[in-house]
């Protein structure tokens, strides 16, 4: 009875006996093995699925905070191109009114509309007889020398209104009252202030640019000096009767090296006749002084433009 166990339950209906045999027990210690194998097995598959699950919290925390910090910076970045939008809107309309008033000041300019052009190279051309035009008009005499004032006598043949004798008249009369300014129609040095009470009377002459000089007689009272540099639109005396004169006037002349030249066109110069001046003046080679001025005007928008754009450090 070695190889046997016997197990006695007692009870109030009495006892029961149970006996084991070797099989029996082998048998029996296997399945607890295995129960036991499989508890261990199972805690063992809940504390790495404990441990994962606050791992995946975890994960899953940073990835919160992650989509919180990437949803402030797509907001950030939304307002961004929001303003960036906005900006290149404002800066469209701007073009477009700069392309605008481009095409005006072509048109101002008598210049062919070049819309197949590039925008800097029509701004370039547009800015350089821009610039001829107002460096002529203002180094070369233009508009009248007076304001609101009648002219009494043009250039040309004439019955002089005192000695009655005829003769050439070199310049152009304004009928004006004693006293009124006069202006000087371009830029210049003061070359002659000669009083005088024979004759052109008080007068001035001015020398400007490109071989070009105005003259003022029968003047009242002058306002600058021998020598003195003026700019167009400077008053620089005041109208009369001085000298050989039937009555308050101003005789305007406009010259080239010394040549008497008609003053009426140089008096109605201006931005919006501007090339009528070159028909109505035979005798000067517009076309050179032009090309000169030109030169001079595309000299100098390059130096601008160079000294505009910085210059790139080499030294790296």
């Amino acid at each position: 009875m070695k190889d046997h166990i016997t197990i006695s339950i007692s009870s109030i209906h009495g006892s029961k006996h149970f006996s084991l045999g070797k099989r029996t027990r082998h048998t029996v210690k296997l399945i607890s093995a295995i129960i036991f194998l499989c508890i261990l097995i199972t805690a063992a598959i809940i504390y790495y699925l404990v441990n994962d699950a606050e791992f995946s919290k975890l994960k899953l925390r940073e990835l919160e905070d992650k989509s919180l910090s990437l949803s402030k910076e797509i907001k950030s970045l939304t307002a961004l191109k929001i303003n960036l939008e906005q900006d290149l809107s404002e800066r469209e309309e701007r073009m477009q009114l700069v392309s605008d008033r481009l095409d005006d000041l072509e048109k101002l300019l008598g210049m062919d509309s070049q819309m197949d052009a590039k925008f800097e190279s029509r701004l370039n051309i547009a800015a350089i007889n821009s610039s001829i035009r107002v460096a002529m008009l203002t180094q070369i005499p233009s508009g009248p020398p007076v304001k609101h004032a009648r002219t009494s006598s043009g250039y040309g043949e004439r019955q002089h209104p005192v000695t009655g004798i005829a003769a050439f008249h070199r310049g152009q009369d304004f009928a004006v009252n004693v006293g009124t300014p006069i202006y000087a129609p371009a830029d210049g040095a003061i070359e002659s202030v000669r009083p005088s009470d024979k004759g052109s009377g008080n007068y001035i002459r001015i020398l400007h640019a490109y071989g070009f000089s105005s003259s003022y007689s029968h003047l009242s009272k002058f306002a600058v000096s021998r020598g003195n540099f003026v700019k167009k639109g400077d008053l620089i005396a005041y109208s009369g009767n001085s000298g050989l004169s039937s009555g308050p006037h101003l005789h305007y002349e406009v010259r080239f090296i010394g040549r008497p030249l008609n003053p009426k066109p140089f008096v109605d110069w201006s931005v919006d006749n501007f090339d009528t001046i070159f028909k109505s003046i035979r005798g000067i080679q517009w076309e050179s002084l032009v090309g000169k001025i030109e030169s001079r005007v595309s000299h100098q928008l390059q130096r601008s433009s160079q000294k505009a754009v910085p210059s790139k450090d080499t030294s790296k």
